[in-house]
């Protein structure tokens, strides 16, 4: 049985709040946006986002230092929270998610396929999920899209 997407709720709740959302994106490749920009109304809430598929390109676009990434790579907890705060600040979001890992169909860094993480930037700081997720690319990059949103309408809710 699929699952049902949160965005609606999460989208009904910034827009009450009138608060903004901003995404970076790496393993999603855009579909994080894509599943918020699909319900009708969004632009009162979403600013925008950046696709950084390419690891100069976290540096470059999100201020992910370059430092951050020798250490931990990008498959990390580290580079989602960097990423977030990146986009946040880029675009003036209230919150923003990142999403980083491996979708597949290779390993990357030493981690294997489903490794995920969710970076997540508000006004009360930056955290970042760590996911371990079973499927194929579609399905990893599937239910990271859906608990990257989850993430933040859990946090609104506390």
């Amino acid at each position: 049985m699929p699952q049902v997407s949160p965005v609606p709720e999460l989208l009904d709740v910034l827009r009450g709040r009138q608060q903004t959302l901003s995404v970076a994106e790496s393993l999603t490749g855009g579909r994080l946006a894509a599943a918020v920009t699909a319900v009708p109304g969004a632009s009162a809430v979403f600013l925008g986002g950046v696709v950084s598929y390419a690891t100069d390109l976290k540096v470059r676009l999100l201020g992910v230092p370059a430092s951050l990434v020798e250490q931990h790579g990008v498959v990390s907890a580290e580079c989602a929270r960097a990423m977030a705060t990146g986009v946040r600040d880029l675009t003036g979001s209230t919150y923003a998610l990142s999403t980083t890992g491996v979708a597949g169909p290779d390993s990357q860094e030493g981690h294997p396929v489903g490794t995920v993480f969710v970076g997540l930037a508000g006004p009360d700081g930056v955290v970042a999920e760590s996911l371990v997720l079973p499927g194929d690319r579609l399905q990893v990059v599937d239910e990271t899209v859906r608990r990257a949103v989850a993430s933040l309408v859990g946090r609104l809710d506390d």
